[in-house]
């Protein structure tokens, strides 16, 4: 697991070596992202509840990739521009995070009438059926949600 303070001792090394002194840090509250390239603010931001969960590599390769989008342009996206720009500073992931979420931070948590537990970060706003049990919104696999205390 990652420290937050290293992390930030990352991160502002990583901008100073590559950015301008325009750019920042800071952690955020994401629940299923790890990082975030914000342009109009300058800004570079890694969700706190998954650096807290990530090793050092990764933490360290979601910063790469963040960096990555700074070098490249608001208009670059996981394009050929900045997947060379990513690997030329040293990036070895793909072009989006596949990992953990942070699924104990979900408020809502949803079970069909099979056991299937589904997970949201927020309340769906009409009726959802099980996509385990069937494919198509079925009222028989209806999830029944419930809010978990905050």
């Amino acid at each position: 697991m990652a420290e937050l303070p290293r992390v930030r001792v990352w991160a502002e090394a990583l901008l100073a070596l590559h950015l301008d002194a325009g750019w920042t840090f800071a952690f955020d509250t994401a629940k299923t992202r790890a990082g975030l390239c914000d342009h109009a603010r300058k800004r570079i931001s890694v969700s706190r509840y998954l650096a807290a969960k990530f090793d050092d590599d990764a933490i360290h390769q979601v910063l790469l990739h963040e960096v990555a989008h700074a070098i490249a342009g608001p208009r670059a996206g996981h394009g050929a521009r900045w997947l060379r720009i990513a690997r030329e500073i040293g990036y070895e992931g793909g072009r989006t995070h596949d990992g953990p979420v942070a699924i104990e931070r979900a408020r809502w948590v949803g079970h069909c009438p099979q056991g299937h537990e589904h997970i949201r970060f927020r309340r769906p706003s009409r009726p959802v059926s099980c996509g385990r049990c069937s494919r198509r919104y079925d009222p028989a696999n209806a999830i029944v949600w419930e809010s978990r205390a905050a």
